[in-house]
């Protein structure tokens, strides 16, 4: 890692992971495999803040983990990537394992339960889908009626005032360690 911590992808462990190596990682890893409109990719770390942005609101009096949770959903992808969702079906469970391995060292580094819970989890989710229908709406060239179909319709209140924003990875690398510093903040 840039950090100098070597992480060992079949038994990853808490010491070996810093919030700056996941923040570069994701920064630098597209979503939709770089296929949307804009000057840059749509990062996963910028994808990450939208879907804690959205937790927060469909979840408002969920404790400041949960958040925290929700900024980390998709953190082990700063080493293995992005992958859609049959790819990973393709791959078969061995992928699943591997990304459940290194979310619990993840969770555990920042002081989270290794495993988050069933209920927040789908919550997390939730807000997930809804990041992805709006991503597929507003830079990867779905319609409503097609994002809804593969994503559900989102109800627009808790979209209201939301953008999707394209910027440098560098940028996003910032923000995304900077959300993640006020939330352990508050914790």
């Amino acid at each position: 890692m840039l950090s100098g911590r070597r992480l060992d992808l079949l038994d990853p462990t808490p010491v070996d992971i810093e919030i700056e190596d996941i923040a570069h990682g994701l920064a630098f890893v597209a979503r939709w495999n770089g296929q949307t409109a804009g000057d840059f990719a749509y990062s996963v770390a910028e994808h990450s803040l939208l879907v804690e942005e959205l937790f927060g609101r469909i979840a408002p009096k969920a404790p400041v983990k949960w958040r925290l949770a929700a900024l980390l959903h998709d953190a082990p992808e700063y080493v293995i990537g992005d992958m859609i969702s049959p790819v990973k079906a393709a791959v078969g469970p061995g992928y699943g394992a591997l990304d459940d391995r290194l979310a619990a060292a993840i969770h555990i580094r920042f002081g989270l339960p290794a495993a988050v819970p069933k209920t927040v989890k789908r919550q997390i989710k939730k807000a997930d889908r809804i990041s992805a229908w709006m991503e597929a709406t507003q830079i990867a060239g779905f319609s409503e009626a097609e994002a809804s179909k593969f994503f559900g319709r989102p109800d627009a209140a808790v979209m209201e005032g939301l953008q999707i924003t394209l910027r440098p990875p560098v940028e996003v690398r910032q923000a995304y360690t900077a959300r993640h510093a006020e939330l352990l903040a508050l914790l």
